[in-house]
């Protein structure tokens, strides 16, 4: 599944080049990728068409296109989750059609060049929606927009998206917050990672990731994990984040791709996630993967060995 760093690939590809476009026709082939849209495929084309896209913006996994609006009317946003296999791409009109392409949303940019925006999904769990945007619970910006220009969007949240926590990359990020909340948690430390209401965008590849170097168990106890190492910990998460959007995300097949069509390239760098049997690159032992919540957790038993402790303080 595209975590963060594959979402702000896609997002900083889509800022530069949508960035004052014009929505000049919207064709819905699989209405099942509006499924989010309550209204339908009718008002999500009518919606739509003629709208300007003002910036990209993103918060975790979630991703949304602030659009142009009259003065009272209400601000909207195309909304875009990718799900397990969502691609969105930006092709010429004259590109071969994707056998998998859902919506194509038509578009002429600033610079009046014709470009389509294709939502490709091979399995139809992510999803475009209209939708209203609200003011955030803290009063500060929605998301990334990586952009210093003032809208009166920015301190707004699609509905959709408002009840996800602030993402490690966000510059509104509070991480004191967080280390109290990973305090009052029993659960184990990665099902903790993975709580989108507590922290955004980390899936099962970067949790893994960010626990090997942290040299934490994927089980132990949140609340036993002292200060110290938590703070270590999510230093080692952000780090991680960024490195992978620096390579533009992870591929292991053709579900994940950027704007263009183009694989990441952070797979190279792995020392945990899908390197079950392979030497450790810190200890030499090789890394396990057990079975966990649907999915896998890799990990050294070595380095990351599960410490039964009182609570930490």
């Amino acid at each position: 599944m595209p975590e963060l760093p594959e979402v702000e690939t896609v997002r900083a590809g889509l800022a530069e080049s949508l960035t004052q476009a014009k929505v000049t026709d919207v064709l819905v082939h699989d209405a099942r990728s509006l499924r989010r849209h309550n209204a339908g495929s009718k008002d999500f084309i009518s919606t739509l068409t003629g709208k300007t896209i003002e910036a990209a913006v993103r918060r975790g996994k979630f991703l949304w296109l602030p659009l142009g609006r009259k003065r009272g009317e209400p601000q909207l946003a195309l909304m875009g989750h990718l799900g397990m296999s969502g691609q969105i791409l930006l092709r010429s009109p004259d590109f071969e059609a994707e056998k998998l392409n859902r919506v194509t949303i038509k578009v002429k940019t600033a610079e009046r060049e014709k470009l389509e925006l294709r939502f490709v999904d091979q399995r139809i769990f992510g999803s475009l929606a209209i939708d209203v945007m609200e003011e955030t619970q803290d009063g500060l910006p929605g998301g990334f927009a990586g952009t210093k220009d003032e809208y009166d969007w920015l301190n707004l949240i699609p509905s959709q998206a408002k009840h996800i926590a602030r993402d490690p990359l966000d510059p509104s990020f509070d991480l004191d917050w967080v280390l109290k909340k990973f305090k009052s948690k029993d659960s184990g430390i990665k099902r903790v990672l993975l709580d989108q209401q507590v922290v955004s965008g980390i899936g099962n590849i970067y949790a893994d990731e960010s626990l090997w170097r942290a040299r934490v168990h994927y089980d132990q106890p949140a609340a036993t994990i002292s200060p110290k190492k938590a703070l270590a910990l999510m230093a080692e998460v952000t780090e991680v984040l960024a490195a992978a959007v620096e390579a533009g995300g992870t591929s292991f097949d053709e579900q994940y791709k950027n704007i263009n069509g183009e694989s990441g390239y952070f797979s190279v760098s792995l020392n945990a996630y899908g390197m079950t049997g392979l030497p450790c690159n810190r200890c030499g032992r090789a890394i396990r993967r057990d079975a966990w919540m649907n999915r896998g957790s890799h990990f050294c038993p070595n380095c990351q060995k599960l410490r039964v402790s009182n609570r930490a303080k």
